[in-house]
């Protein structure tokens, strides 16, 4: 029997938001991977949200929870005490509460994708899949918006370059990256995402596997969608940091591809 050698660890994130988490939390059981983790770092939530943690990982040993740690603040720091909990063969996935797996296929796909690229001895640093963003109604349907996926062009820093950037509920952070890159970096409250594939383009030896598949579905309208001004004030400075001068290239083409994928059919 082929021994797995990647293991897909999720880190979630959480504030009271535990009536959220049902459709992830079934989305994950539904899976026909069974071999998966999830963890959730809770940020003094209230009891009831500990409280419904501590019950479902009883019933699920593949979930556990813990407070989130004084020393790492904001979400992005409950990811960075998430990158502190990886082992050696984790494959780290970030969601937010109201994210869920595109289907149940979707770990077993990323899974033997590994699988196969490592058993060749051809060990990427990150796996860059795509999801959508649904709008959820107050009736409790989901309205199917636009996808979100990583253009490339020829290489991994001349898609940032060019304005991409990998999604990054929909990327799997490997050890390799985790050896050149091991924090979202203080300072960016909204946009420690951007900043971290980046500052991951500046290793040449950067291997990227790159997937077409679906893994994600996102809840859209999150903090960062209210901070705009904030928002953008973090990409200028991340991209600043990463390509100097011909900053205002990558800043223009990033919303120049977002604009259009407004008016682009929700499904494709």
């Amino acid at each position: 029997m082929h021994e797995q050698v990647a293991t897909i660890r999720l880190i979630v994130p959480t504030r009271d938001s535990h009536r959220l988490l049902g459709r992830l939390v079934a989305s994950l059981q539904g899976q026909t991977l069974q071999h998966w983790q999830a963890c959730f770092i809770d940020a003094s939530s209230d009891g009831e949200t500990p409280a419904w943690l501590e019950a479902l990982c009883r019933r699920d040993s593949r979930f556990s929870w813990r407070p989130q740690e004084a020393r790492f603040q904001g979400i992005f720091g409950a990811m960075n005490q998430g990158f502190s909990l990886a082992g050696p063969h984790d494959w780290l996935l970030f969601w937010g509460s109201d994210d869920w797996a595109a289907d149940p296929e979707v770990f077993a796909e990323a899974q033997a994708l590994l699988d196969r690229v490592l058993s060749d001895g051809q060990a990427p640093d990150l796996l860059v899949t795509s999801g959508r963003y649904f709008r959820l109604e107050p009736d409790g349907s989901q309205r199917p918006g636009r996808r979100t996926a990583f253009h490339w062009r020829h290489s991994y820093r001349r898609s940032l370059l060019l304005g991409s950037t990998p999604p990054h509920q929909a990327t799997l952070i490997g050890p390799g990256a985790r050896r050149r890159e091991a924090v979202y970096r203080d300072g960016f409250r909204l946009s420690a995402d951007l900043d971290y594939f980046l500052r991951l383009s500046r290793w040449p030896d950067l291997r990227v596997l790159r997937s077409e598949m679906e893994l994600v579905h996102m809840g859209d309208g999150g903090i960062s969608g209210q901070q705009t001004a904030r928002r953008l004030a973090e990409v200028r400075r991340a991209y600043r940091d990463a390509f100097g001068p011909i900053w205002p290239l990558a800043y223009g083409l990033r919303y120049g591809q977002r604009l259009l994928s407004r008016f682009a059919p929700a499904l494709p």
